[in-house]
């Protein structure tokens, strides 16, 4: 093509170009300019991804008894619990975006630092929660009221002053109409939380959105109202049995009636023990619900209670028919490990299987082959509640 006849073809589109779109406009310009020898034009819409892949990871039960506390008392009367999710690091960052729940009040000193049976901590465990790779902190359970409505909405402030996302308890209507939705990667994924209740504590009558109780009407609008706003859609409910390896028969039609309803996935908390996992299909798409995360770090006795994991789960969004599905679902075997340093009782969260390497090769400076059985058998264990580790989804 002359110099010529492409200034001519130029001056012709530009009559049109008013009436069109910026992305039309955009495309007559290319259009013409590709006469031209030796020049490339890159079309810009077609740069875009097409397919985006993001993962999330989750943790089960964060509790704060009285030992865990001690743990953390510095000699200026200051608390640092630093220790506690150093191991597990890596495996918590592997997310994009990653949650934990807490059960325990953040409501300040004045009423002292309690454990079990009413939960008070130092403001202490909301930065090593955000210094260890969390992104949300779910606070809404049996516990939420151990101070008070008043030391409730302290724990949010604590929180999110940390740079915390929170769910599940609010200050206001405004706060519980607001749901959670987070912009991972032009992936929209919104959190709805859950529980059975408040271990007979009363929420405030002028309060009572500040509770999202475990109710299933409510659940269902909730999902109704939420779902189209989102690709991926993540319910994390406080229910079931303490220290029951398997669920109720109840939790489990609740938990296929609501990934019916619109759920991809359920994240069951309360139990402190490990339960089981399923992938269910709805409408030719797969959905899953694990019924208990199990404790992730805690000072409660017994090899099951201090059982966890880190969950990871990849979901792949097509941007040109705008689906979402799970691809996969992994996990990593964790353990609450209490140990000595210099004398001191402190408290640390393992993964199970590199904790076991490490002992062999002698790497561990808390723990010896003494230790192998206890970490071999929650090993067995969580394999047996949970199945192999690694699930692909075709």
């Amino acid at each position: 093509m002359s110099k010529r006849l492409f200034i001519i073809i130029c001056l012709v589109c530009l009559g049109c170009l008013a009436s069109m779109t910026i992305y039309q406009q955009l495309q007559v310009q290319a259009q013409a300019m590709r006469g031209q020898q030796g020049v490339t034009v890159v079309d810009s819409e077609k740069t875009k991804p097409q397919i985006q892949t993001i993962t999330l990871t989750a943790a089960g039960d964060c509790l704060m008894h009285g030992p865990q506390i001690r743990s953390g008392l510095q000699a200026d009367g200051s608390f640092c619990f630093d220790n506690f999710f150093v191991d597990v690091k890596d495996l918590i960052n592997d997310g994009d975006y990653s949650s934990t729940d807490f059960e325990a009040a953040l409501a300040g000193p004045e009423t002292g630092y309690t454990g079990y049976p009413m939960f008070n901590s130092p403001d202490a465990i909301a930065t090593t929660f955000k210094e260890a790779g969390f992104d949300l902190v779910v606070t809404v359970n049996n516990h939420s009221l151990d101070r008070g409505y008043k030391g409730a909405i302290r724990t949010l402030d604590v929180l999110q002053k940390a740079g915390l996302d929170t769910v599940g308890t609010y200050r206001n209507e405004k706060e519980a109409r607001s749901f959670l939705i987070k912009d991972i990667k032009g992936v929209k994924v919104g959190y709805l939380a859950y529980s059975y209740g408040t271990n007979g504590l009363p929420v405030p009558g002028e309060h009572p959105e500040f509770f999202n109780f475990l109710d299933r009407d409510k659940i269902l609008t909730d999902i109704e109202i939420l779902r189209p706003q989102v690709d991926v859609l993540i319910l994390v409910l406080h229910w079931g049995q303490e220290y029951q390896p398997k669920p109720t028969q109840e939790q489990e039609l609740m938990a296929h009636e609501f990934l019916n309803a619109g759920a991809d996935v359920i994240l069951g908390n309360h139990p402190h023990v490990i339960q089981t996992m399923e992938i269910v299909k709805v409408r030719n798409k797969d959905k899953f619900v694990i019924y208990s995360m199990g404790n992730f770090i805690s000072a409660q006795h017994g090899q099951e209670r201090n059982s966890g994991i880190v969950l990871k789960m990849k979901f792949t969004k097509n941007f040109n028919s705008s689906e979402t599905l799970l691809d996969e679902v992994t996990y990593t075997p964790t353990y609450s490990h209490p140990y000595y340093e210099q004398g001191k009782l402190k408290y640390r969260v393992i993964p199970v299987e590199a904790g076991i390497e490490r002992i062999k090769q002698g790497q561990d400076p808390f723990m010896n082959e003494r230790d192998l059985p206890v970490l071999e058998a929650v090993l067995q264990s969580t394999r047996g509640q949970l199945g192999e580790p690694y699930y692909r989804i075709y």
